[in-house]
């Protein structure tokens, strides 16, 4: 089969890489590959390993790309990547992808971007454990949520979340996992046994902020009470001209935070994260104002961080998560509510790498139409030196988790983790 490959001239992997020669990176390239044949031939790449590929020549700005893929016996897939060349083709890139997928086997991400390497049987799959949180499929009905949207938008903020407590006392009743882990985080952060009305106002908390989305993506702001803590160093940060990672937790209002972009004027606000597990609901908030384009960098594709550095450099805030693991991967012990927890490495570490600052932020849901909203300076690496990196990296976590702690100790009924967040995420520890 015969393809055209698109690779945008003003794709961000070209700048900076590197100055005055720009060239795309090889594992770019190869993502670009790799959409296009599981594009065209249907199938799903997460269950395929890379056998073999090779960076043979440089792919510059504007190169007319082209892509040809056969399947071949053993269950194969060759594909060669070629560019246009004075009327010639000259092969960039070729390689082949197994079906097979042996649980031993590296992963993608562990191939660096741009470095030409050759990977021998690479796995498109994360073999390693999940986390916790990523075993646990959804729950409620996909159903129910366009339901409860429709009734939101009708009936108005009020009368709509009525039934919220009905859904409310039902995760009370039939989420036992979920109910053992609140009940041990309550007593950390409340410092006391939880009651049965601290754990039930904690789960109402967690609906109502997502029950508020509807309203946040259709702007109705003027339903809320919004307050900002930290808004003259955002905005400092902002006039400045360079962007900066918003470092937040699974706590509060996600979409509190993202509206801001949309309220002020000029001010950009993109957010990096997983979408799966939340598949469902992102859906029907998508239903829900055809109009409201939000910006999301997708994490866990090659090209991640080259997008997040582009928005950087165009002066953007990028929001990313920093609370939780997806497996095995790097982790530092901190110590939260008086114990030990595992916080990953990896987002803090992406800051060193893009230079940038961090602020931590929440948006903190405290009752009725009340929001308070967080900006916290936890780090800025825009000048930190290569060999101070890691000790920066250690302190920068050391006050995220910090900064996460006062939060759980002052607005203890918005930590929205129901898994067992203290337990050991097999990573190795440090950084």
């Amino acid at each position: 089969m015969h393809s055209r490959l698109e690779v945008p001239r003003d794709h961000p992997a070209f700048a900076g890489h590197f100055p005055k020669f720009p060239v795309l990176p090889g594992a770019v390239l190869l993502d670009a590959a790799l959409q296009v044949i599981e594009r065209e031939r249907g199938i799903d790449l997460m269950q395929w390993q890379i056998a073999s590929v090779k960076f043979l020549d440089v792919v510059r700005p504007g190169d007319v790309l082209g892509l040809q893929h056969d399947a071949c016996k053993g269950g194969l897939i060759r594909f060669t990547v070629l560019a246009a060349d004075r009327g010639k083709d000259r092969t960039v890139a070729s390689g082949s992808l197994s079906s097979g997928v042996p649980a031993s086997a590296p992963q993608l991400a562990a191939i660096p971007p741009g470095t030409g390497a050759t990977p021998k049987a690479a796995n498109l799959a994360d073999a390693r454990p999940k986390a916790d949180w990523i075993r646990h499929r959804e729950r409620g009905s996909a159903a129910l949520l366009r339901i409860m949207a429709f009734i939101s938008l009708r009936l108005g903020r009020r009368l709509s979340r009525i039934p919220l407590y009905g859904i409310a006392i039902y995760f009370f009743l039939f989420a036992p996992s979920a109910r053992r882990h609140s009940r041990r985080y309550l007593r950390l952060a409340l410092g006391r046994p939880p009651r049965a009305r601290d754990r039930f106002r904690q789960i109402l908390s967690f609906a109502t902020t997502i029950h508020d989305r509807v309203y946040l993506l259709n702007e109705q702001f003027a339903l809320f009470n919004i307050t900002l803590e930290g808004e003259s160093l955002l905005l400092a940060q902002s006039h400045s001209g360079r962007g900066a990672l918003l470092m937040g937790a699974h706590m509060g209002s996600f979409e509190v935070m993202h509206s801001l972009g949309r309220r002020r004027r000029g001010l950009q606000v993109a957010m990096a994260m997983y979408e799966e597990n939340a598949r469902k609901i992102n859906a029907t908030l998508a239903a829900i104002n055809p109009r409201s384009k939000s910006d999301i960098v997708s994490l866990g594709r090659i090209d991640a961080m080259l997008n997040i550095a582009e928005r950087l450099r165009q002066g953007a805030f990028v929001g990313v998560l920093g609370d939780r693991t997806l497996g095995r991967e790097p982790v530092q012990a901190v110590t939260l509510l008086g114990e030990r927890a595992y916080l990953p490495t990896g987002p803090m570490r992406a800051a060193a790498i893009l230079r940038c600052p961090v602020f931590f932020m929440a948006g903190l849901y405290r009752g009725a139409n009340n929001y308070h909203v967080i900006f916290e300076p936890v780090a800025d690496f825009s000048s930190t030196p290569a060999g101070a990196r890691n000790i920066a990296i250690h302190s920068a976590i050391e006050r995220y988790a910090a900064v996460l702690d006062q939060c759980c100790r002052s607005d203890p009924y918005n930590w929205f983790n129901f898994h067992d967040f203290w337990r050991p995420q097999g990573g190795v520890a440090g950084v």
